[in-house]
């Protein structure tokens, strides 16, 4: 397992799996282990991916000062992380709140990124978030399914502010629930820094306009990746961040919820590859790969 030291002495680790082109990535939760990632829908068939371990989590150590988990302290985390692996540029691929730190890094170091892909993004750093009536929408959307009596109205609740995270509503995150959602919702709470999560967006990490100011001159191309039937980002707001780039393009993956390479492997493998290696898909982006009647059937946070 590889470390580096970040600019305050911590030691960061990180993982790689796969081979070929290194594919940088950057979790979410926030503050949640890399190991959630996988091997992304085997895309470390194709690229070998660097999966980090922000600090506080995973292998990685626990700083000496706990104010350095707001998501604008970690930037130079990523730029030493860069150096550290040799990378002049780098593509970089982030999820969910980690995209938040992606679009930080980006305004802040935009000639070290080559191609930069946003999946199911929380676009704070630009000054939006997913608001619960989003997250209400895509939950209508799954009426169907059989654990939805029970689930909507605590996930309501929650949204609202008048009760806990409650398991019983997790299914809303993925596309599928099945026994690899199921699996995939037991290690979370092992993997995640919940202290440090709730210092990711703390008072003062973002400055939305100057952030956006940045971002309209990035001269590499974006991705942005959004789930169907996801509430956060619901598929509206995944297009208004990719408008704040100015060589963005963004697809909405079928029947998929938060973690699309779970919901979705080969059409999200196919999708990303075919970015990434500047190839041309044989249909458009949003028709390529399962038609209404093929995909599977519809069924987190940052």
């Amino acid at each position: 397992m590889p470390t580096f030291i970040a600019p305050d002495g911590t030691r960061l680790a990180y993982h790689h799996r796969g081979a070929g082109e290194p594919l940088v990535v950057l979790p979410g939760g926030p503050m949640r282990a890399s190991a959630y990632l996988g091997d992304l829908g085997g895309l470390a068939a194709h690229r070998r991916l660097a999966l980090l371990d922000l600090r506080g989590t995973g292998d990685s150590a626990t700083p000496a000062d706990p104010a350095t988990y707001r998501c604008d302290r970690m930037v130079e985390d990523v730029e030493m992380w860069r150096a550290h692996m040799g990378l002049e540029h780098m593509d970089l691929l982030a999820h969910s709140a980690g995209a938040a730190l992606a679009m930080l890094y980006a305004a802040r170091h935009p000639q070290r990124i080559r191609r930069l892909v946003l999946i199911t993004p929380n676009p704070s750093a630009l000054g939006m978030r997913a608001t619960p009536e989003d997250r209400l929408d895509a939950a209508r959307s799954r009426a169907d399914e059989p654990w939805f009596a029970e689930a909507f109205p605590a996930f309501r609740a929650w949204l609202a502010g008048e009760a806990d995270f409650d398991d019983v509503f997790l299914p809303f995150f993925y596309g599928r629930w099945d026994d690899v959602a199921r699996a995939h919702t037991d290690a979370e709470l092992e993997q995640t820094n919940e202290d440090a999560g709730e210092r990711y967006f703390g008072d003062g990490a973002f400055t939305p306009d100057a952030t956006r100011t940045a971002l309209a001159t990035l001269a590499a191309p974006v991705l942005v990746l959004a789930g169907e039937v996801d509430g956060g980002p619901c598929p509206d707001l995944a297009r208004r961040t990719a408008a704040a780039f100015p060589k963005a393009e963004c697809t909405v993956q079928p029947a998929a919820a938060h973690y699309l390479w779970l919901d979705g492997p080969e059409w999200f493998r196919r999708r990303v590859l075919a970015f990434l290696d500047e190839t041309v898909l044989d249909e458009p982006a949003d028709a390529a790969l399962p038609s209404a009647e093929q995909r599977p059937v519809p069924g987190r946070r940052g």
